[in-house]
Formats: C-alpha cells, structure tokens, sequence
C-alpha cells in the first residue's frame, strides 16, 4: 500500500518537531527511533505522500498560516466533525417540530433510548403529576419506565416544546450520553485517557458521533460503576441546572481538571487546556499492545551526552583530512563493518572499495582476538559461526579499541542521530556525516560494552560505521592528545588518494597515534645541539604488525609489533592492510616458533572465495643466489613480509594461488 504508515507517521512528528523549533525532542525522537532509508526527510514528499497539496495551498492564503502539516490535518478534521454535528443537530430538531400521532410501542422505545437517565427522570416527575392512574410509575435498573401510561406521557412530553427546549439544553451543555448499551470488549479495546477538556473532534472516527448526536463515549458498559469524587465535582453543577439529582452511571472517558471550565455553550467549541493520555498500564502491555521502548542513554544518567557543534566538528576534520573543506569519500562513507556470508568466511569483514582498510584490518584483528582466544565458541574458522557470535565480538572489539585509545578512563562514542544538529557556517563545508553524530562519555568498561551493544547496528550495518569508530577514536584520545602523539603535529589520519594513514592503524592497534613503527623512541641529531624526537610503540601490543617496508629497508619494526601477545598480525604489503594470523596461541607465548606451522590469511577487499592457509617452515630453506633472483620478481609479497618476522622462512600455499 505504498509507504509504511509508520515511517509516514513518525515523518509528520519530525516535521511539527522541526517546525516548531523542539530540537531536543527531534534529537531524542531519532535515538529512540532512528530514520532508515526508507524514511521521508522532505516536506515536499510528505505533503504528496498525505495529499495535502490543495490543503497546504489553501492554508497559504489564511491570514495567519498554520506552519505544519500536522496542525493542518487537525483543522480540517475539526472542522468535518463541526459540520458533521452541526447537520446532525438540525436533522433532529426537524425530527421533533414535525407532527407524528401514530406513534406505538416501539416508536416510544426509541424515544425512551434517546433520552439521558436524567431526562427520564424529569419526564417520570411530570407524568407522576399528570396521571390518574393509582400506581407511579416505576424505574428499572436501566432507566427504563415500565408503566405503560408513564412511556404514553412519555410520548406526549417527548413531542412538547419543553422537550425539545431540555435536548437543546443538554445539547449546549455537551453533557449528551451515549448510547446505553456497550459491550465489555468493546471497552476492553478503549485507551484510557484523563484529565481533558478537548472537544470530541479529537476522537477516532468511531468515537465522534452517534445517531443522535454527540457521542462521547463517556461511559462504561456497566450500570453499577459510580463516578469518582473527581467526576461528581465536574458533571454535577451541569445537573443541577436542568434541576436533576441524578448521576450518570458510566466512568467518564475524557475528564475535565477540577479547577478549569466546563466545556464551552457551542456544540463545536474545542478546548485544548489540560490535554493529557494516560500512559499503558500493566494489563494493556500484557494483552499485546507494544510499549513504548525506553530512552537507553536516559536510564543511565552517569552518560554525558553532547551533540555535535561546528568547533569540533572543524577540529575532527583537520586532524582526519588537514582542512575544514575536506569530506569523507564515497569509500569511507559506504564502509561499515559487515560480516561475509562465504560459509568458510565468516569470521570476515567485507570491504567494498579501496581506502579504509587500514581501519578494517585493525576491527578484523580485534574480532579474531576475541573469537580464537577469548571466546567460548569452537566454531570461529567453521560454517558454524552464528550470527550473533560475530556480532558480541565485534562489540567487544571496538569497545577495546576505544577503551585503550582513551588510556582506560573517560570514553567518548559518536552515535549517529539521524539529524543535522548545527548549520555549518564560515570555512566549514558540511559532508552530513559529522553534523548528525550525538557524543555519549562513559568511564566504566561495562558501561562502555552497553553502549557499544545497544549501538552495534550502526559500526556493523549502519552507512558511516567505519567513519564513526574513527571519530570515536579521535575523540576518546582527545585531539591535543593525538596530534601531541604525531611527530609532526599537521600530520593527518587519512592520507593521500584516502588511504590510512600509520598514525591512524597505530591509533587503533595500540591506543597511541604515533607516527612510526619501531620501539619506544629514537632521537635524530639535527644539528648545533637540536634533537627530533620520533616517537614508535612504547609497549607491547595485542596485536602485531609486519610491514614490506622492511624487507625494502624503509623502515624499522619492533619487536612489540612483531611479537604481539596473541598471533595475530596486520600486514602492510604494497599500500594495503590485510591480516596474518594464527589459532594457535602457542606461537607467540613460547620464545621459540615451532620448525612447522601454519598461518591464515584473510583480505577484505580481495573477495576471497575459500580460506587462505599458509604453512610455514622456519629456517629450513638454504638461499641460493637463484632464490635471491626470485625474490625481487616471482617471491609473493606475502612471503616478504612473514620473511621479515622468521628470517629465511619457506612457505607453502597448500594449493592455493599465490597472491602476486
């Protein structure tokens, strides 16, 4: 039927939100309920999608303009249902000035259902004084007069002036009951609301109006359900003026506040003070109707939430790309961490384009962290590999990447809100990235995974995942912090062409954006006495990394890199990242690495069809100058790399086709 009605729905809120200036609603509208791809986020589409187009005209043209589509609907609802009771009105009174002397017992019936319990009280009052039979008539438990000269008095009185003057009466007052007879599912579907004094233009449509007037559906299906002390209090002064001591006999469903006005003398009258719905209690919930989800940053007031402003989003884009102008490419922009569905792959994030895999290869590292050594599953490298394994470990493993960036103290992740919360301005060019994020601090671990958890969607399928660990990053190491890690401070975390940059993977690897790859520090001697200080990895890390480089000569790693605590490794290898690693922890515990074993490649960007598995035999090859010759032109450069960590190593790709 064409668009969801609830994505419709909740773009007719956004738009009253927006244009009414509630930003802090709309801000809190989108975390509980984020916009998809499907949602409407132009007003354009919306009023064609309601056709309003005549309406959103006409209004244009009023004196004083309603501003949303929302407040447009409602006018003219209101003024259909007027008009509706208006006819409905003036149809009855024709009814009534109208002569009819056949009436029998069943017209004297319909009259009698026509009528309030208080007006057939007054009408049994004046037949008990015009009567000369010996009996009074009596009342039953429904209103209903059982004498049959009373319902004949009945009849004349229902045809005489006086009463229609009481029906116009009670017309005015608003006071006009319902039909009598309800049935008890039909109130169990009913949700209550209290304390109103809005008129029955607001009501569904099945709640406005019966045959003979307003229907305000005031009532319960019981006759033995009295009025609070509340209610007695706002319908009894009404009561009393048509000179009746009666109650009505059903809970009112729309109440007045004690102290405010009863509703106005006109029919089609709309008061709006006081307008409040009862929230669902225990027994709606439980008879299937869904409630509404919570706020997860409001149940955890510890959390300092902060939208995004120009300043730092102006910061961000200087220490990611070196100038305000700059914009994340269509490659970052499209990344997410999204797991393969190759059954041998699963463990796998897919890159789609070249660019962030310097980002990939760090998550993809951390996730086969968790999976081989810190998981409970024995199904990482198999088909097996559920869903929500992979999910959990990711979580884990950009809750330890920010966790470690942010030196185990205040964290600070970027969520994306859905909305734009500044208007760029100046020298400032706007990507629609940084402008929605929303910044959540946490300083537990725990509460650091709850987040994390209630937002994985968003790094693992969401448009900009890739964009917000990265500004999560920055953010959690603080950007004075991170350009003070650099050795040169206008150094960037993106490079040239959108590649990563080392300072970024470091960012990630080891919670430092430092700028090299070798141990600790080195001094360099530049001359009269000056020193530069380059900065390297000052630990040893989780994770490790080999580099071509290296075996080129053009730069140095460590030792913290090249014996990480877990076989795990990112390669650099002609200007991509990909990953080497091994399930067996024993490779990295023990000082010396086994004569034989074998290592696993995986590349994101290389739509790897079956695994990768590597055997390698250490310090088993002799090297002749043939073999020199090979490996400057037919030697993969993978082998360069795992050559760089076991001198002299031979390896086997187990049949598999060398990646040249």
């Amino acid at each position: 039927m064409g668009r969801d009605v609830e994505e419709v729905a909740a773009a007719l809120v956004r738009e009253y939100l927006s244009r009414k200036g509630l930003k802090k609603t709309i801000a809190c509208m989108d975390e509980e309920l984020p916009r998809t791809n499907s949602s409407i986020n132009n007003r354009s589409e919306l009023c064609r999608t309601l056709h309003l187009e005549s309406l959103y005209k006409k209004n244009k043209c009023e004196v004083q303009p309603l501003k949303t589509m929302l407040e447009i609907m409602t006018k003219e609802r209101m003024k259909k249902v007027g008009d509706g009771k208006r006819r409905l009105v003036e149809g009855d009174q024709k009814e009534e000035k109208s002569p009819n002397h056949g009436f029998d017992s069943a017209s004297a019936d319909d009259v009698r259902r026509e009528k309030d319990p208080a007006e057939l009280h007054t009408d049994e009052m004046r037949v008990s004084e015009t009567s000369t039979v010996s009996s009074p008539p009596q009342l039953d438990g429904n209103f209903n007069i059982t004498s049959p000269t009373a319902g004949l008095g009945l009849e004349q009185k229902g045809r005489g002036v006086e009463g229609q003057e009481s029906r116009g009466s009670r017309m005015r007052r608003g006071i006009m009951a319902g039909p009598i007879a309800a049935s008890s599912q039909e109130n169990t579907r009913r949700r209550p609301a209290r304390k109103t004094t809005a008129s029955p233009a607001l009501l569904p449509k099945n709640e406005e109006e019966d045959s003979v007037g307003l229907n305000w559906r005031s009532r319960s299906c019981s006759t033995d359900v009295s009025h609070t002390e509340s209610d007695k209090q706002d319908i009894t002064p009404s009561i009393r003026q048509s000179g009746q001591g009666e109650r009505t006999d059903r809970t009112p469903r729309l109440r007045a506040h004690k102290n405010e006005s009863l509703p106005s003398t006109r029919p089609d009258a709309l008061h709006m003070a006081g307008l409040v719905l009862d929230d669902l209690d225990d027994q709606e919930v439980s008879s299937g109707i869904a409630a509404v989800p919570d706020n997860n940053f409001s149940q955890h007031p510890d959390w300092n939430k902060q939208p995004m402003n120009q300043k730092t989003a102006t910061a961000l884009k200087e220490i990611i790309f070196g100038s305000p102008v700059a914009c994340f490419s269509e490659e970052w922009r499209c990344q997410s961490f999204t797991f393969s569905n190759r059954p041998a792959l699963r463990y796998g994030i897919v890159q789609k384009k070249g660019g962030p895999c310097g980002v990939l290869a760090a998550v993809q590292a951390a996730v086969l962290q968790k999976l081989l050594f810190e998981g409970t599953s024995s199904d990482a490298l198999s088909e097996r590999l559920s869903d929500a394994v992979r999910t959990k470990c990711l979580t884990d493993a950009v809750a330890g990447i920010l966790w470690r960036a942010a030196d185990r103290k205040n964290v600070t992740v970027a969520i994306n809100s859905g909305r734009s919360h500044f208007t760029p301005m100046g020298h400032y060019r706007s990507d629609g990235i940084l402008e929605m994020i929303t910044c959540v601090e946490v300083q537990s671990f725990d509460d650091l995974k709850l987040l994390i958890d209630q937002h994985i969607h968003q790094f693992e399928s969401g448009p900009f995942g890739c964009v917000l660990l990265i500004v999560s990053a920055v953010l959690s190491r603080t950007i004075p912090m991170v350009k003070e890690d650099m050795d040169v401070p206008t150094s960037t975390l993106i490079g040239a062409h959108g590649y990563c940059t080392q300072e970024l993977v470091n960012l990630l690897l080891c919670g430092r954006a430092v700028s090299n790859v070798f141990d600790n520090e080195m001094k360099l001697d530049s001359g009269n006495g000056n020193f530069t200080l380059l900065k390297g990895i000052r630990e040893r890390c989780d994770i490790g990394m080999l580099s071509l480089f290296e075996h080129y000569n053009i730069c140095k790693v460590g030792s913290y890199l090249k014996n990480p605590r877990f076989p795990i490794w990112v390669v650099c290898s002609e200007s991509h990242f990909s990953v080497l690693f091994s399930p067996c922890e024993d490779l990295t515990s023990s000082r010396r690495s086994p004569r034989e074993f074998d290592l696993h490649y995986y590349d994101g960007l290389a739509n790897q069809q079956e695994p990768i598995r590597l055997t390698v035999y250490s310090n088993s090859v002799v090297k002749t100058a043939d073999n020199e010759d090979m490996d400057s032109d037919l030697t993969p450069p993978l082998e360069l790399c795992i050559r760089t960590r076991w001198t002299d190593a031979s390896v086997s790709w187990n049949e598999s086709e060398p990646i040249l």
